[in-house]
């Protein structure tokens, strides 16, 4: 019999930022994944400390982003890989009243540490945008799939991952231990996405899934260097690819990509740059979205040992450490959860 701490039933990004908070407190734990859930995996990976569409800072955007990028900087040590790639983004003005809206939100005490005041012309004969940009600052891309291809294979060396569907049905709980198969644990946090709508203990929060589509285009002529965001958004990979994303979708909740989703994103695209392009990928996957834009992170009622972190959104890359480190000093060291982002507000 396996005796672990914890449990960890998926390795997404909420699930890697927790068994790192398990790592750096000599926590041992064991994971379960079978690749079924795949919104880390269709991620832009882009972290931006402002909300573009209301010029309002995103919540706790600081201690986010703080907690984010020392981690992001640690594991590119650890596993060997670039992870981080710092790239500002450019918000495009579609009027001069934007831009005015622009340099008054810059004025903000919230919001200069992240907005520019000045502005960018546009000088690249492949972009449209005769009103210029506004640049945002302390911006950057993770590579979400480089992230978690290096964690999975960091986890099989180390013995710590089970690549198959956590059975629900098999665990089993006695006098505050919990026995699943061969292995014992003291507490099972949930981080699944998307999958904790078939489970059973947590089948109740109210995760909004929104599936989300990306296209992945090679663009010769384009030569941008910097994240464009419009009605769409584009990030550069290098190579002469971007990005093109994202879709909102709330009934097709397949991982199945879709023509829809494919026209979507490539009327935008054509509305935003004048050159050719090949699209040479599309992805598809489900975020775990809440109504409240708040994450689900909290305690089962009834099983004091069954945990969710779950509800990260679009913004992954940036909330997801900051929600493990509470939901793990909650467990560990009693320290309250964030009442915003607790499971008992619901």
């Amino acid at each position: 019999m396996k005796q672990v701490d914890y449990i960890v039933v998926g390795i997404g990004l909420a699930g890697i930022s927790f068994c790192e908070q398990l790592k750096a407190n000599q926590k041992t734990f064991v994971v379960f994944d079978d690749a079924s859930q795949q919104s880390s995996t269709v991620a832009g990976g882009l972290y931006n400390p402002v909300v573009l569409k209301r010029f309002t800072p995103v919540w706790k955007c600081q201690e986010q982003l703080d907690l984010a990028l020392s981690l992001y900087k640690k594991l590119e040590v650890e596993l060997n890989v670039k992870l981080d790639y710092k790239i500002p983004v450019y918000r495009k003005f579609t009027s001069l009243e934007e831009q005015n809206d622009w340099f008054t939100a810059s004025d903000k005490p919230l919001l200069s540490t992240y907005l520019s005041s000045k502005l960018i012309k546009n000088e690249n004969p492949s972009v449209d945008a005769p009103f210029g940009f506004g640049e945002v600052l302390k911006t950057g891309r993770i590579d979400v799939k480089t992230l978690m291809d290096a964690y999975k294979e960091h986890l099989l060396k180390t013995n710590s991952f089970m690549e198959t569907a956590f059975n629900y049905e098999a665990l089993k709980m006695e006098g505050g231990s919990i026995q699943y198969d061969h292995i014992n644990a003291k507490h099972v946090v949930f981080a699944e996405g998307f999958g904790v709508t078939k489970n059973p203990y947590f089948k109740t929060v109210p995760l909004v899934p929104a599936k989300g589509e990306l296209l992945i285009i090679k663009a010769p002529l384009l030569k941008i260097d910097y994240i464009l965001k419009a009605n769409a958004f584009l990030i550069p990979l290098g190579a002469e690819f971007y990005i093109v994303g994202a879709t909102y979708e709330w009934e097709d909740l397949s991982n199945a990509t879709s023509k829809k989703a494919k026209e979507e994103l490539l009327s935008k695209l054509k509305k935003l740059i004048h050159c050719e392009f090949e699209v040479v990928n599309q992805v598809a996957g489900i975020r775990p979205t809440v109504k409240d834009r708040r994450p689900l992170v909290g305690q089962h009622p009834a099983h004091k040992n069954l945990y969710v972190l779950n509800g990260l959104g679009t913004r992954g890359v940036m909330i997801g450490p900051y929600v493990a480190k509470q939901l793990y000093d909650f467990i560990e060291k009693r320290i309250p959860l964030d009442q915003e982002i607790d499971i008992a507000r619901f």
